[in-house]
């Protein structure tokens, strides 16, 4: 089996090592270059056999753009409909927790410029053209 890990921390590369052992493929991605098995461009990922995606395909576009996102701004625009969505939600008592904690993420980006938060941006700008501000 083939298997990613995302962040080499104490649990990350201890599953890793574990993983390892029981025979299975693993490669790891850690922002700290010294501690993971793959570039941090992530080209291995998009071009590899562990994960292919269009996501990650925008992800590196961004990273291409801009190498560790400096010039992007952590913050995700509340551009309105995740807001009426859960809004009307609210209105009907129906349940929409995943649209709901994507609007409450918007404003957690609010709070805090951390590199997740960029890559958010950074995706959120190449999948729908939502403006990024910039740092």
């Amino acid at each position: 089996m083939k298997i990613s890990i995302i962040g080499l921390g104490k649990m990350g590369a201890n599953m890793s090592e574990r993983l390892r052992r029981a025979g299975h493929d693993v490669v790891g991605y850690d922002r700290d270059p010294d501690l993971a098995d793959v570039p941090a461009s992530l080209e291995v990922w998009r071009h590899g056999s562990v994960v292919r995606s269009w996501l990650l395909d925008l992800l590196a576009e961004g990273l291409a753009k801009d190498p560790g996102l400096a010039s992007v701004r952590g913050y995700a625009d509340d551009s309105g409909e995740g807001r009426w969505t859960v809004e009307e939600a609210i209105a009907h008592a129906v349940p929409a927790p995943a649209i709901s904690a994507a609007l409450f993420a918007r404003f957690a980006s609010r709070q805090d410029d951390s590199p997740a938060m960029k890559a958010i941006a950074t995706l959120r700008n190449q999948f729908g053209g939502h403006v990024v501000q910039s740092s």
